[in-house]
């Protein structure tokens, strides 16, 4: 097989069966179970969770987004290879480190695939919770800019680009657009402050005012947890995005979970630390991609100025990035992968042809 047949572009076309329209984002599609599909693997399989809780299957690929865009590159190579694979290992592996210190469990069930999870439906909090312990990306632009407050916080003075902070900041945003809320823009992904959050907490979804505290709480955990094993290979937690929300377990109890991907390339920053030391900001993250972008086309203007979306969507599309180009992305993602889970990566040669397998006859999900 080429390069680019090893990659995993397309993922909503598995012929998982399935009586509801395939959901496909940036980088995942999820596979909403038929009823009788779910109630039978919450039996077979012994999930903890409510009874008649709807299941999905949610596979990831290997695509990769950047500027609100999908890129291609040469040779149909349409991501990046073991893109998919280092993002679920990234979150696997994170996401057992919390359940051994206690924390709150997640939306996966099940890992039938390096590819693929089984997720229980959850009801989501409606809120970006992104936190931060430097100062760079869109705070450190702010920053420069003579602004001192961030979210509601007080900044202070004397700040340099890329330093660490003198306490960890939760720094929320809007997931999606929201109505009705006084003082927050109704846009996607607007900053906003604890207060607008405590004093409308039934609009982002929170079942209680007590809730916030229990994010936060999780959100602190949950940093603290990936920052100390990342220092322990020498490696710098510097941003991420948390996602929350609840699910009912099979006692019945609503609990408030983590959500999504936690502590990736994708969702976060990361630095190396030697060379941080050195001065030098060596990024383990897509913010490698997003400079490779910002110093490949020749009017960068295109992907920062968001007055420019047709410009940038046309660039997108009609542009073939070099195989090279994606193959650094790709170096950068297989790399702090192998760095986290401490082994080598695996790579599936077909990974479409292993999962529609392992779902026919492990979890008979294929007819």
């Amino acid at each position: 097989m080429s390069l680019a047949d090893k990659v995993l572009a397309v993922n909503n076309d598995l012929p998982i069966r399935t009586d509801q329209p395939i959901h496909s984002g940036k980088v995942r599609s999820v596979y909403w179970l038929t009823e009788a599909d779910s109630k039978r693997l919450i039996k077979e399989k012994g999930y903890d969770v409510a009874a008649d809780a709807p299941l999905a299957i949610m596979v990831i690929s290997d695509r990769i987004s950047a500027f609100e865009c999908i890129w291609h590159g040469e040779g149909g190579m349409n991501g990046v290879p073991g893109k998919g694979a280092a993002l679920n290992a990234i979150s696997n592996h994170w996401f057992k480190l919390f359940r051994e210190h206690g924390l709150a469990d997640s939306h996966i069930l099940d890992i039938p695939h390096p590819f693929v999870w089984i997720v229980q439906k959850a009801r989501p909090v409606m809120i970006e919770a992104i936190c931060r312990q430097y100062i760079t990306g869109s705070m450190w632009r702010s920053y420069a800019k003579g602004e001192r407050e961030f979210c509601g916080i007080k900044i202070a003075d004397g700040l340099n680009k890329d330093q660490k902070l003198p306490e960890l900041l939760i720094t929320p945003s809007t997931k999606g657009i929201l109505t009705g809320i006084p003082g927050v823009p109704e846009v996607d992904d607007v900053n906003i402050t604890r207060d607008d959050i405590s004093n409308n907490h039934e609009a982002f979804k929170f079942r209680s005012p007590d809730d916030i505290a229990q994010y936060e709480k999780l959100l602190k955990e949950g940093f603290d947890v990936i920052s100390n094993a990342l220092a322990e290979i020498d490696q710098v937690f510097v941003d991420t995005k948390f996602e929350f929300g609840y699910v009912t377990d099979a006692a019945g109890k609503e609990k408030l979970i983590y959500m999504d991907e936690v502590g990736t390339p994708d969702s976060s920053r990361i630095w190396d630390g030697p060379s941080y030391r050195e001065g030098k900001v060596v990024e383990n993250s897509k913010e490698v991609f997003r400079q490779e972008l910002l110093n490949y086309f020749p009017d960068p203007d295109i992907l920062l100025n968001k007055e420019r979306m047709d410009e940038r969507y046309a660039l997108a599309k009609d542009n073939a990035l070099p195989e090279a180009l994606l193959m650094k992305v790709s170096e950068t993602y297989v790399g702090i992968a192998e760095k986290i889970i401490g082994q080598p990566l695996t790579l599936s040669e077909n990974p479409k042809a292993e999962i529609i397998e392992i779902l026919r006859n492990d979890y008979g999900l294929i007819d």
